[in-house]
């Protein structure tokens, strides 16, 4: 499977940016996908998964209002619209997915990251 983001960039304090992950290769083998992000001096965490289907989905406290993840499975695509960021949302941002048979973390799939930069 890879990964591949899209659509970070610049933007100034409470704008708003969409990105998208798509997938190629065994997608029928991937379950959760998610969100992640690494500012720098800080570590990578986590900013939202969903589900296989789209049906659940959770959030990090530090998004919740303001992110929306989703999926799109004919597309092979999954989005993460943000609205009202901040500076503090500068980050690298990692597209992330679960394999169904995940044995360890080692066998998720990361995308190469796209940067998002938030000005004040």
């Amino acid at each position: 499977v890879q990964l591949v983001e899209s659509g970070g960039g610049l933007v100034q304090a409470g704008g708003s940016l969409r990105l998208s992950c798509a997938a190629s290769g065994s997608t029928f083998s991937i379950n959760t996908m998610g969100w992640y992000r690494q500012a720098p001096g800080k570590q990578r965490e986590l900013v939202a998964v969903i589900t296989s289907g789209g049906e659940s989905t959770n959030y990090a406290d530090s998004v919740k209002g303001r992110f929306t993840i989703s999926r799109d499975n004919a597309k092979n695509t999954m989005y993460l619209q943000m609205n009202s960021l901040k500076p503090e949302d500068t980050a690298v941002y990692y597209c992330n997915a679960v394999p169904r048979l995940r044995v360890g973390l080692s066998d998720d799939y990361w995308g190469q990251g796209t940067q998002v930069t938030v000005s004040s």
